[in-house]
């Protein structure tokens, strides 16, 4: 639905409508700050506000079904029609809290060898609203069938890896999780549920449903998030004897300025350095990473 709708409003700019007033001063922003999954989050929010009008006809995650012929027009229209409402959203980040990518830290934490696998301290930065701190509480099944995780969770991922066979950590549970993020989103309000919700793609209905089960869990114990900046949050870390302190990351890491990126990377490497066999240090992550600078960008966790 959205590379349909992206290459119709490419066309739009092209030919100076609507699409193109909406953007304006936002023509220099860099590829990572994601300017296009800003602009469609903020679409999405008033389809589920149900202040678009039409427009929420051909979206699936409010009953819609998509038409790229009808469905363009009509997204260009609501551009036209609310352009500076749709504009108030174009400078906050895209904060696409995707419970899927639980299954790189599970399946990192299933990699850990005996030795490290005692209480689990958890810490993620840049984490939203910290929907994937409740890992521990989603359940797992790889390809063959084998279950990971907690039984009976509102959180199914299937298939969450194929290939090699991970070795279950019976019990595994986090005696500690904590995030932070510069604007974490508040998962216990209307405002922050609408947000997680707004930057899933309306079409797929797999991550809309891991979302709402993930948001179910969330009521009953809301994740612990620090509005605080991914540097000055490593700075205030330690590590403990007896735990195995875990920091995890995911597709964050490209909103940095590059000033935070080399200044939480120094941090990191110094926490490593201060590991010790009795007090551990595991590093997790899931980012887009080149290769070589000629290559495409890979997730590589």
């Amino acid at each position: 639905m959205y590379a349909e709708l992206l290459y119709g409003l490419a066309h739009d700019i092209d030919r100076h409508g609507p699409t193109r007033r909406v953007l304006s001063g936002h023509e220099d922003d860099p590829g990572p700050s994601g300017l296009a999954l800003r602009l469609l989050g903020s679409v999405h929010r008033l389809v589920l506000e149900r202040r678009a009008g039409g427009l929420a006809a051909y979206y699936p995650s409010v009953g819609g079904h998509w038409n790229a012929p009808h469905g363009v027009p009509a997204f260009v229209a609501l551009l036209d029609r609310d352009r500076e409402t749709v504009r108030q959203w174009l400078d906050r980040p895209p904060q696409t809290n995707e419970v899927g990518r639980a299954t790189a830290l599970m399946g990192g934490l299933l990699h850990l060898p005996p030795r490290l696998r005692g209480p689990v301290r958890l810490f993620e930065i840049g984490c939203s609203a910290g929907l994937n701190l409740l890992a521990d509480r989603f359940s797992y099944v790889d390809t063959t069938g084998n279950r990971f995780g907690a039984d009976h969770s509102p959180v199914h991922l299937r298939p969450a890896w194929r290939g090699d066979h991970l070795t279950p950590w019976p019990g595994l549970a986090f005696a500690e999780a904590v995030g932070c993020d510069l604007n974490p989103i508040e998962v216990i309000t209307t405002e922050g549920r609408l947000a997680l919700t707004a930057y899933v793609w309306p079409d797929q209905r797999n991550r809309l449903e891991r979302l709402r089960g993930a948001l179910e869990l969330s009521r009953a114990s809301p994740p612990a998030v620090r509005r605080q900046g991914a540097a000055d949050f490593l700075e205030q870390l330690d590590l403990q004897d007896g735990a195995t302190t875990v920091l995890w990351h995911s597709v964050m890491w490209q909103y940095l300025p590059t000033e935070e990126q080399e200044r939480a990377a120094g941090v990191i490497e110094a926490l490593g350095e201060r590991a010790t066999d009795t007090a551990p240090l595991v590093h997790l992550v899931l980012e887009p990473t080149r290769r070589k600078r000629t290559r495409h960008h890979e997730f590589l966790a």
